[in-house]
């Protein structure tokens, strides 16, 4: 089959390997379509950290976000698994620890992540082998593009839940990239005043074609008591600011991350009695997002800005945009697509 390889920093590739077969208490995934995040494009530049902490190593078959339907299954699988529409958790703990026994794989030591860590194969490839009790079926009303978007919704649903939002309550997202922009729709799903606030007028004004209009630059960021602030960017200045800005005795929630050390003055949080909540993965969030996507409650297609196939992986991950690509920040893949799509350099 084929599959989307990453060698080394830069040095990418289309390559033919073996198809993989359903292990004991596996399925393979004929895969559908997948997501590029902002991980990939560490591994692609070679910034990752678990490249440097030793959890990764090239060369890597990515991808994390994916959706597709169940060809075969392992020994210990049930069959009614196969033909039906799937995703997958990315976090695949031991299954031993504590932490597995109780719920918390995803932040298990000895964790494989999908397509990241432990050398487990990403679905950037035409099949994908997973633990079978790694995956959620997905209604009809769950189509393929919202498949591949209940990975990182998972992550936005759990930060918003982390933030404790009532009715009324009014938010700060920061940072408006695909996460902070589905951390800003489960928000206002729950009746929260949503502001966000970003870096370039153009990313804030693609917020505003999804209904939300309190959008801010810094400089004019206006003197509000704000109830919860979710720090969904990746500049190291803004975890401490987040703390300076949300009300006292209220929540910040840390979901970006940024390339270098973001610190935080603790004084700030014991003498303001704020709550500080910091969110990995999408693991405990999978099955409410599946179900927000499928009572169209919240829809984040319009964040999808272009289709490719495999052969522009590399492209993409090198930072050009496909030619008449729309302005969502959100590349999905069809590995079984052949079309090469015509690219330009990202402004």
């Amino acid at each position: 089959m084929r599959a989307f390889v990453v060698f080394g920093p830069g040095e990418c590739g289309v390559v033919d390997v073996e198809p993989p077969t359903a292990a004991p208490g596996e399925a393979v995934v004929d895969v559908a379509r997948v997501g590029v995040c902002g991980t990939d494009v560490e591994f692609f530049s070679g910034e990752m950290q678990y490249l440097h902490e030793g959890h990764a190593r090239y060369p890597l078959r990515l991808g994390h976000e994916w959706t597709g339907r169940v060809s075969a299954v392992g020994e210990g699988v049930d069959a009614s698994w196969i033909g039906r529409r799937v995703m997958g958790d990315t976090m695949l703990g031991c299954g031993l620890c504590r932490r597995c026994r109780d719920g918390r794989q995803h932040v298990c030591d000895a964790r494989e992540e999908v397509g990241i860590r432990g050398g487990r194969a990403g679905a950037l490839a035409e099949q994908l082998a997973v633990p079978a009790g790694s995956l959620y079926p997905l209604p009809d009303a769950v189509d393929d593009t919202l498949g591949a978007l209940v990975e990182p919704g998972g992550n936005a649903f759990r930060a918003a839940r982390a933030a404790a939002i009532d009715a009324g309550d009014r938010v700060l997202v920061l940072g408006p990239g695909t996460i902070g922009l589905l951390v800003a729709m489960f928000a206002r799903r729950a009746g929260a005043e949503v502001h966000l606030m970003g870096l370039t007028r153009q990313s804030l004004d693609f917020a505003r074609t999804l209904g939300f209009d309190a959008l801010w630059q810094e400089k004019e960021l206006p003197d509000l008591p704000w109830d919860a602030v979710i720090d969904a960017s990746n500049a190291p200045e803004l975890p401490a600011k987040a703390v300076e800005w949300v009300e006292p005795g209220r929540r910040v929630v840390y979901i970006g991350l940024a390339g270098s050390s973001s610190p935080v003055d603790t004084r700030s949080l014991a003498l303001k009695d704020v709550t500080a909540v910091g969110i990995l993965s999408a693991s405990p969030g999978l099955g409410a997002t599946i179900d927000a996507y499928a009572s169209g409650e919240v829809d984040p297609r319009p964040l999808v800005a272009a289709t490719v196939g495999l052969d522009d992986v590399g492209a993409v991950l090198a930072g050009t945009r496909p030619v008449g690509a729309g302005p969502g920040p959100k590349i999905h893949v069809v590995p079984g697509g052949q079309d090469r799509r015509s690219f330009r350099r990202r402004p």
